[in-house]
């Protein structure tokens, strides 16, 4: 039986809380992306505007590769975060191809040190059924207060 869609948001959220950033990597398809627009939900694409990070596989897994390396002097102390997601709510669907947008609200925390940020927003995930399950085609962060200016944020939100 196949994965709910909305868990499989949820357990997307804990392998980033858990800092397993390569098994995060892996829920990606091969031609998925990680956008986060500048604009918010008012941003139709990430061509026409800048976004605050629209990466594919390849930036993706060297930003993981970054968080791994121990001279990365920016992720020390030790950085971690926590997510804390509302239900996620079916968007859209193809019967045909079966892709599902999932609308998920969420509060994003990051620490380090004595230092700590939160961001709250919604994400909006694009997933493809695989045999095992989900992949994520795009993962879209639309945060509540992107126009804003925003602390530099170490991790995947």
């Amino acid at each position: 039986m196949m994965q709910d869609p909305a868990d499989f948001v949820v357990a997307e959220a804990a392998l980033l809380d858990a800092g397993r950033f390569d098994d995060w990597l892996a829920l990606f398809a091969p031609a998925g992306h990680y956008w986060v627009p500048l604009l918010g939900a008012a941003q139709a694409d990430p061509v026409s505007h800048n976004s605050i990070a629209y990466e594919d596989r390849l930036l993706l897994a060297l930003r993981v590769q970054r968080l791994k390396n121990p001279r990365a002097h920016s992720l020390h102390p030790r950085v971690c975060c926590q997510h804390v997601l509302q239900r996620s709510s079916v968007q859209a669907s193809s019967p045909a191809g079966g892709e599902v947008v999932l609308r998920t609200p969420f509060i994003y925390t990051e620490a380090q040190g004595q230092e700590q940020i939160m961001l709250t927003g919604v994400f909006s995930h694009r997933l493809l059924p695989t045999q095992g399950g989900w992949e994520i085609l795009q993962k879209r962060v639309d945060l509540l207060n992107s126009g804003q200016p925003l602390p530099a944020i170490q991790l995947f939100i």
